[in-house]
């Protein structure tokens, strides 16, 4: 079920009124119900995958806990994750591994007899698999207990606000949240709702306005000139951030107004000064959860400078791998290891930060627009749908001079660009000036739910309701 859909508003209000009416003992009943109901309406077959993983991972974590042998502790967690590691290839890798193999076999006038599978992709299924591996890990390492309850389990895995695209929570984080009784907290309530409206905001308003143009223009490499093809992939920097974090406030928000805290995943990133910054602002969860789980148990940054910049480099390229089956997101992941190991090299040598106000400021504002850059040029693969459209977007940005393409009309540009500047504007006064202007949270009622409704009319008249999918629900 899209949160971008009617569907959606009425499954929220009952499943959010039956939480609060229910006894305690039953909330979880209700929560786990309406999650497996939500995950049903994509393709409901899938249910049957995360049932598989849930009772492997169940029995795994409590293996693991009562077994005190070093060896088969270890074999049990191997086997554990070889059981959501393999669901993983198998669905999200298998044909691409196969188109490789056959590539290679033909190299050699071979014949790969492997067929192609036509199989559609769980969706989320890389989310709820490291989520589900976090906990596992987690409770290897002892820093969580085993989880008894066979139900609360299964919702730590299905949780529906968080459950197809994130934030990765960690066990330790949401396991304690479902024991607890949640009771109708108002402030909760009212803060969860306001943050639920910024995310449709930035979805319906922002990225899926963008979105008419990047795909008029991406998908047509061959016939756009450089300025148009920037106007693009900046357009579509700000597309997959309002889309992946307007996804990430409803599913908080939503979270919130039941009493629940799911930690964050994003801070406002194109404010960031340096690629390390970014990816400290930028998908939270994933990154700490490769920090936690990869960087750290191959060292880290603990051995040589040349040691950390190959740890740095492996988890980008685990990164750009996990998104999809496709060169063009290894390309990405490997952009954004490179760029994080000359930032590694070069660090030493950058100038301090100027002791005059001005000059700092001017300093910073450079660094966050060669940081965007940067940025930019690595979306242009992760957008492409090929390796051959990406380097003839790359190629044609040579060709500056023609007026720039504006798509179906100046209409929906104007738009598009007012819909930028209003996030810039607010993320700024967020970054630099926190308590200052909350329209939202203001004493004054008037200006409070002037702010409310004003957001609410104003994605009502410019929002795009085509019922697209969120980006991130195809990994």
């Amino acid at each position: 079920m899209l949160f971008n859909s009617i569907d959606f508003v009425f499954f929220y209000i009952i499943v959010t009124t039956l939480y609060f009416v229910v006894p305690h003992k039953l909330k979880w009943v209700i929560l786990l119900a309406a999650s497996c109901y939500f995950y049903m309406a994509f393709v409901p077959i899938y249910i049957l995958i995360l049932g598989f993983t849930i009772v492997i991972d169940y029995f795994a974590g409590i293996y693991i806990e009562n077994e005190h042998n070093p060896r088969r502790r270890k074999m049990l967690l191997a086997a554990s994750l070889a059981a959501n590691v393999g669901i993983l290839i198998f669905f999200k890798y298998f044909n691409f591994l196969n188109l490789n193999v056959n590539i290679l076999c033909n190299k050699f006038n071979y014949h790969n007899p492997i067929p192609y599978l036509s199989i559609l992709l769980p969706i989320g299924l890389s989310f709820h698999t490291f989520q589900a591996m976090s906990y596992t890990i987690e409770v290897y390492r002892g820093k969580q207990k085993a989880e008894k309850h066979f139900g609360i389990y299964s919702l730590y895995v299905m949780f529906y606000p968080q459950l197809v695209a994130g934030p990765i929570e960690r066990p330790q984080n949401i396991l304690p949240q479902l024991h607890k009784k949640h009771e109708f907290n108002y402030d909760l309530m009212q803060s969860g709702l306001k943050m639920m409206l910024w995310g449709f905001f930035k979805k319906l308003v922002i990225a899926d306005r963008l979105s008419i143009f990047v795909n008029s223009v991406y998908n047509n490499p061959d016939m756009h000139n450089g300025t148009t093809i920037v106007i693009a992939s900046f357009f579509f920097a700000i597309q997959i951030y309002c889309d992946f974090s307007g996804y990430t406030d409803i599913a908080i928000g939503c979270a919130r107004t039941m009493g629940f805290d799911l930690m964050k995943n994003f801070d406002r990133p194109y404010f960031a000064s340096n690629i390390q910054d970014f990816w400290r602002r930028w998908h939270i969860s994933l990154s700490t959860w490769f920090r936690d789980y990869v960087y750290f148990p191959l060292g880290g940054s603990k051995g040589s400078r040349s040691r950390t910049c190959f740890n740095l480099f492996v988890i980008f390229l685990l990164s750009g791998i996990w998104h999809g089956a496709n060169y063009t997101y290894v390309i990405w992941g490997m952009l954004h290891g490179l760029y994080s190991v000359i930032y590694i090299v070069i660090k030493p040598y950058l100038r301090k930060t100027p002791s005059n106000k001005v000059a700092a400021t001017l300093m910073r504002m450079g660094n966050i627009a060669l940081t965007l850059s940067f940025v930019t040029f690595a979306w242009i693969f992760f957008r492409a749908a090929t390796i051959h459209d990406a380097f003839t977007l790359i190629h044609n940005l040579k060709s500056f001079g023609a007026a720039p393409f504006i798509g179906d009309g100046i209409s929906n540009f104007a738009q598009s660009v007012l819909g930028i500047l209003l996030l810039f504007v607010l993320e700024y006064k967020i970054e630099y000036h926190p308590d200052q202007f909350n329209f939202f949270s203001s004493p004054n009622i008037v200006v409070r739910w002037g702010a409310l409704v004003f957001t609410i009319l104003w994605i009502i008249v410019f929002g795009v309701f085509n019922g697209s999918q969120f980006i991130y629900f195809q990994f």
